[in-house]
């Protein structure tokens, strides 16, 4: 998971360079998809789930709010980083996952495992919002 948090800033820059090179947020975010379909196509061959794809049909249609979501954060760190600053965007992405993370734990949202939010966790959520804050200032 550190890995793929790595990965955040990474495909937020990238993907703002894309977007100012072809003029167009929107634009860079389909040609995002686009490789990340295919790649996700391959994986799902290459690992021999393709059979999973069946179970789709007759899903709750709230669960494919995550691909909207996807859109949502991709289009907004796309149009906002280049003029915010990518630490700037990245600090507030940072600050609403752990806002969202936390509500989410509290409540077991869609069968997750519930983790109340004690006074020690809202501490260590407090001192991490505070040192993500800090290491973006001056």
């Amino acid at each position: 998971m550190f890995a793929a948090g790595m990965g955040v800033p990474l495909l937020a820059a990238l993907n703002a360079a894309l977007g100012q090179r072809l003029g167009s947020a929107v634009a860079a975010g389909a040609m995002l998809f686009a490789v990340a379909f295919a790649t996700a196509l391959v994986v799902l061959l290459v690992t021999g789930q393709g059979a999973a794809m069946k179970h789709a049909q007759g899903q709750p249609p709230v669960l494919f709010l995550a691909g909207c979501l996807m859109v949502f954060y991709l289009l907004s760190i796309t149009i906002v980083a280049p003029r915010f600053g990518l630490g700037n965007a990245i600090l507030f992405v940072l600050l609403g996952q752990l806002v969202s993370a936390a509500v989410i734990d509290a409540t077991g949202l869609l069968g997750l495992a519930v983790r109340p939010v004690s006074g020690p966790r809202l501490l260590g959520l407090a001192v991490m919002a505070v040192g993500v804050f800090l290491s973006q200032r001056g």
